[in-house]
C-alpha cells in the first residue's frame, strides 16, 4: 500500500502545479458559452487551405466602371440637355404626344360613358308631342295620350273663364288661382288623372262643370281645381307651350 499511497500524492502535486491561479486565465481562452457552442457543433470547422482567397492582381478600369462612375452631375446635364438638342425635341416630342393621346383617350372615354345614359330617340320622340287644336270648339275637350297618359285639352268658354276666375281662393282645398294653371284662359290643358286613386274623370260632368270622377266622386272645377270628393290635389298641369294659336306643344 505504500507504493500506492506515493504515486497519490505525486498525482496530486503535479495537479496543484499544472492548475493556474484564479483570475490568470489567459484572454483567449473559451468561455462556457463558447465550449457549449462546439459541443453542438455538427460540422468541423473549414480548414485555411479550403477557404477562398481574393484575387491579389491588379484592378482594371473596366471592374472600377462597373462600381463608379466618374462623370459629375453637371457634367451629365450638360450632356443630355445641351450636347444633343435634337435629341432632346424628339424627347419631348414623344413625351407630349403620349400625354396629349392619353388625354384624348380618356376624354373620348368618358364621352362614350356619359353618352350611354342619354335617353334614345325612341323615347325623345315620345317625351314630345304636337297637338292640333283648330278644330276645337269652345265648350268641347279632347283627350290625347302623352308619355302613357291622358291629357285634356279644353277650349273654354267665357262663361267657364269667368266662373274660374270668381272663385275664393280660401275656399279651395288645393289653393291656385285659374291664372296661374293656364297660358290662353281660353284653353287648359291638364292630366287626365285623378290625384285620389288615379282613374280617368269624365269632361263637362260633376257639380261644378268641370270633371267628375266615377271612382270615388271627386269633383272639379272648370280651371281642374278639386272642389269636391276624396282627390287631395287639383289635377295636374304638364308642360306646354303654344307653337301657334292651334297648336301646342307637350313636354
Amino acid at each position: 500500500s505504500l507504493p500506492f499511497l506515493r504515486r497519490a500524492m505525486m498525482l496530486t502535486s503535479l495537479r496543484g502545479a499544472i492548475r493556474p491561479a484564479a483570475g490568470a486565465l489567459p484572454r483567449n481562452s473559451l468561455a462556457p458559452t463558447a465550449v457549449l457552442a462546439r459541443s453542438l457543433r455538427v460540422n468541423s470547422p473549414a480548414l485555411a487551405s479550403e477557404v477562398a482567397k481574393p484575387s491579389s492582381g491588379p484592378i482594371t478600369p473596366e471592374v472600377v466602371h462597373k462600381y463608379f462612375d466618374g462623370e459629375s452631375l453637371m457634367e451629365h446635364q450638360a450632356r443630355t440637355r445641351h450636347a444633343d438638342p435634337g435629341n432632346r425635341s424628339f424627347h419631348y416630342a414623344m413625351i407630349g404626344g403620349a400625354r396629349l393621346i392619353g388625354a384624348s383617350a380618356w376624354r373620348l372615354a368618358l364621352i362614350k360613358f356619359l353618352a350611354q345614359m342619354n335617353p334614345s330617340a325612341e323615347v325623345m320622340a315620345l317625351s314630345q308631342l304636337e297637338v292640333d287644336i283648330s278644330k276645337l270648339n269652345p265648350g268641347d275637350c279632347m283627350t290625347v295620350k302623352w308619355r302613357g297618359k291622358p291629357v285634356f285639352i279644353k277650349s273654354r268658354t267665357e262663361a267657364d273663364i269667368e266662373e274660374a276666375a270668381a272663385v275664393n281662393l280660401g275656399e279651395l282645398r288645393d289653393p291656385e288661382s285659374d291664372a296661374d294653371r293656364v297660358t290662353k284662359p281660353e284653353t287648359l290643358v291638364v292630366l287626365g288623372v285623378c290625384t285620389h286613386l288615379g282613374c280617368v274623370p269624365i269632361a263637362n260632368a260633376g257639380d261644378y262643370h268641370g270633371w267628375f270622377c266615377p271612382c270615388h266622386g271627386s269633383h272639379y272645377d272648370t280651371s281642374g281645381r278639386i272642389r269636391k270628393g276624396p282627390a287631395p290635389l287639383n289635377l295636374e298641369v304638364p308642360p306646354y307651350q303654344f307653337l301657334e294659336d292651334d297648336k301646342v306643344l307637350l313636354g
